[in-house]
């Protein structure tokens, strides 16, 4: 518990966990609204809008497409994922979709096998990204401690916020919904919960547009019950070992004495199991979270060789160098870590990097020096994936700038 203002009951912690229903989905029903209500799927490659217009005046000659004309676009227009050939993975996929298994990060050519009639469209990060600030921004307004867990998903701290604690927090949570939906056109679900690991799990319990509350003497009821999957830190293999000793549920796992765990899976995990399966959590919200480095990558949708794909790889990996220089530059930040992570056809992956001496968020001394780790993996093999990263981060100001001579961009694979 939490003291509240001298005379007043004490403050009771309460911690939400908002997620964006069906987000990357949800953006394109916003853009395609004859879409609402049918299986769509999201992924298989960034979009290209020159290529769709191609596509639409050749189909429809008599009249120039604009972007004001997508609502109108013909449903037996858009591409089935029927005719999907390639290697993609779904990013998210509406829920008229999941009803028939597909799900996020499931390969597209399995997908197409479960949902053949659905629609796949491409994503569109720029929009994603763009309505992402716009959410979370409508948060700040009203609750200003919030966590960013990535591109649709938030911690909040409702703790000391109006209405926060009201109906165990449900009044602030609709009061949040209704604005985002103003704001966005898009729902959203919240758990409210005594601390993160709780809430996190109560925002699966009513999606889509759902609110849950969760409050400590609920435990029981509502949390055991649950496969220990849904504990965010229990992966498939620590669930399958879990499971080989008969432990299936958080309820099952709470059972077990704390020297047991620490004995079967470890001193640190083993303590964290017992901590979590009792629902106890003292993590903070916290405002500001320091990156340890900023990546991209791609996986092609076939094999490439650099002997054969030099041109594309090339002009690939450039593109990867300056999404990598935009994300440090767009966040204030610059790195001397820099390296390149490759999967080939076996799905084997090598990364390699080297630190150079000084700092830098510059597409083409990225590039430079990533191409030098290239130089140090086999570029005779089939490549599925490829991808740049950059560490060792600082603020840009808390460095001094080190000048570089232009680079030659001309030969990398």
């Amino acid at each position: 518990m939490l003291t509240g203002v001298t005379g007043s009951p004490p403050l009771l912690r309460r911690i939400a966990h908002l997620d964006m229903d069906a987000f990357f989905a949800s953006v394109e029903l916003l853009r395609y609204p004859q879409l609402k209500g049918l299986p769509v799927v999201i992924g298989g490659g960034r979009r290209r809008e020159d290529d769709m217009f191609a596509r639409l005046r050749e189909a429809y000659p008599e009249r120039e497409w604009t972007g004001d004309d997508l609502s109108r676009i013909p449903v037996e227009f858009f591409p089935r994922l029927e005719t999907y050939v390639g290697r993609g993975v779904a990013t998210t996929a509406t829920y008229a979709a999941r009803q028939f298994g597909v799900g996020s990060a499931m390969g597209l050519m399995k997908a197409a096998k479960l949902c053949p009639q659905a629609i796949l469209l491409p994503v569109d990060f720029d929009e994603v990204r763009r309505i992402s600030r716009l959410f979370k921004s409508t948060i700040r307004e009203i609750a200003p401690v919030m966590e960013d867990r990535g591109v649709d998903e938030v911690y909040i701290d409702f703790t000391d916020v109006p209405g926060g604690q009201r109906e165990g927090g449900r009044v602030l949570a609709r009061l949040i919904q209704k604005s985002i939906f103003q704001a966005t056109g898009l729902t959203c679900s919240l758990g409210v919960a005594p601390n993160k690991l709780i809430a996190k799990m109560a925002s699966e319990f009513k999606k889509p547009n759902g609110i849950s509350v969760v409050h400590t003497e609920d435990l029981e009821a509502l949390i055991w019950p649950l496969p220990c999957r849904k504990i965010n830190g229990v992966g498939p293999k620590a669930d399958a070992k879990l499971q080989g000793h008969g432990i299936h549920t958080i309820g099952e796992l709470a059972q077990r004495e704390r020297a047991w765990l620490v004995e079967h899976f470890g001193k640190s995990y083993g303590a964290w199991l017992h901590e979590v399966a009792w629902g106890r959590d003292e993590r903070p919200v916290q405002t500001e979270s320091e990156p340890v480095s900023m990546s991209r990558e791609t996986t092609f949708d076939r094999d490439l060789l650099a002997s054969r794909d030099r041109t594309e790889l090339g002009a690939i990996f450039t593109r990867l160098c300056e999404q990598v220089a935009d994300d440090l530059q767009r966040k204030g930040y610059v790195g001397k870590t820099i390296g390149v992570k490759l999967r080939y056809d076996n799905f084997q992956i090598v990364t390699r990097d080297s630190t150079i001496d000084h700092f830098t968020s510059d597409a083409a001394s990225i590039r430079r020096h990533a191409g030098l780790c290239l130089k140090r993996v086999d570029l005779t093999r089939r490549i599925r994936l490829l991808g740049v990263r950059v560490g060792s981060l600082a603020k840009v100001g808390e460095v001094p700038p080190a000048p570089e001579p232009a680079p030659d961009l001309a030969q990398l694979f």
